[in-house]
C-alpha cells in the first residue's frame, strides 16, 4: 500500500466535531514504533486538515490502488475544505470506519484507522539544507503525526 501512497496519493480524512474533511497526502510511512504499528503522515501547517488534527486523536487513510481515483485525488489536494465539501465536489462517499468516528473513503481499496500517539513540527534548523531548499521554499513546514494503526482492511472487507 505504501507504493500507492507515494505514486498517486491517498485520502486523509479527519473529523472534528461535526466537521469532516478529506485531503490528499503522498508523504508518509508505515512502520513499527514504540512497540506498535504506526502510520506516519506529514501535513503542512497551512492545510485545513492540519487545523482539524490539532487537539484531535484520530484520522483515517484510504488508499486507492487504481488510477481511476486520480481526478478525485487531484481535486481533494487542490481545493481547501475550509469553504467546500470536498466529499461532494470529488463525488466521494463517506463510509463508517470499523473502530472510530472518522469515516473512510468508500471508493478506495485499502484503509487504515489511526489513533494519534505523537506529533511534532519539522524544525528547519534540524533539516538538511538540500531537503529544506527543495521541499520548503515557501517556508510552509509539515507537522508529522504518528497514528497507531488500530484497524486496517481492504474494500473486500466492507
Amino acid at each position: 500500500s505504501i507504493k500507492y501512497l507515494h505514486r498517486q496519493g491517498a485520502f486523509l480524512t479527519v473529523k472534528k466535531g461535526d466537521e469532516i474533511n478529506v485531503s490528499t497526502i503522498s508523504w508518509g510511512n508505515i512502520g513499527f514504533e514504540w512497540g506498535r504499528p504506526v502510520f506516519t503522515i506529514l501535513v503542512r501547517s497551512s492545510r485545513h486538515n492540519h487545523d482539524l488534527l490539532q487537539d484531535n486523536d484520530e484520522f483515517t487513510v484510504s488508499i486507492p490502488t487504481t488510477s481511476s481515483m486520480k481526478k478525485a485525488l487531484n481535486m481533494t489536494g487542490s481545493v481547501s475544505g475550509r469553504d467546500e465539501d470536498k466529499f461532494a465536489l470529488a463525488n466521494l462517499t463517506q463510509y463508517n470506519a470499523k473502530t472510530m468516528d472518522t469515516p473512510v473513503v468508500k471508493e478506495a481499496n485499502i484503509f487504515y484507522e489511526c489513533r494519534i500517539i505523537y506529533n511534532h513540527k519539522v524544525d528547519p534548523k534540524l533539516l538538511r539544507g538540500d531537503v529544506d531548499v527543495t521541499s520548503y521554499m515557501d517556508g510552509d513546514y509539515h507537522e508529522i503525526f504518528y497514528g497507531e494503526i488500530v484497524s486496517s482492511y481492504t474494500d473486500k472487507d466492507l
